[in-house]
């Protein structure tokens, strides 16, 4: 069971998100759906026919804040994507909040980077295979 269909972030300037946004969902391989002056969106949305689908949409917004407590985290297919997602967040103005590593205190294979986002948001992306 996948427990997420969809989640929204929110963003200070969305033009400027734009480009972090487009490299690290393209280094996750996943499809912009669209590209629209209020939002951004990334994924696929669930229909009748692809329940397990999800997405993700980052709006403008002037009360956007960031909490330490709060991250998002992005489903890898390989550790190599892990790495393409830390290097294309850290090459678009994102900062390195966790360099990509294995994280065995969650189990022995759990391999992730995480990230700041430019306007803080913390960001993460985890593949789960042993290799």
């Amino acid at each position: 069971m996948q427990l997420l269909d969809h989640v929204s972030i929110t963003v200070a300037d969305l033009n400027g998100a734009c480009p972090y946004y487009d490299a690290i969902m393209s280094a996750l391989g996943c499809e912009k759906v669209y590209d629209r002056a209020e939002a951004l969106g990334y994924g696929a949305r669930c229909r009748a026919s692809t329940p397990f689908e999800t997405y993700l949409a980052v709006y403008p917004s002037a009360e956007a804040t960031t909490d330490d407590k709060r991250h998002w985290c992005f489903k890898a297919t390989s550790r190599a994507q892990v790495r393409a997602f830390h290097a294309a967040a850290l090459a678009h103005g994102g900062t390195c909040d966790g360099p990509p590593g294995l994280r065995v205190h969650f189990h022995l294979s759990y391999y992730a980077a995480f990230v700041r986002d430019p306007q803080g948001h913390r960001l993460e992306a985890v593949c789960h295979a042993p290799i």
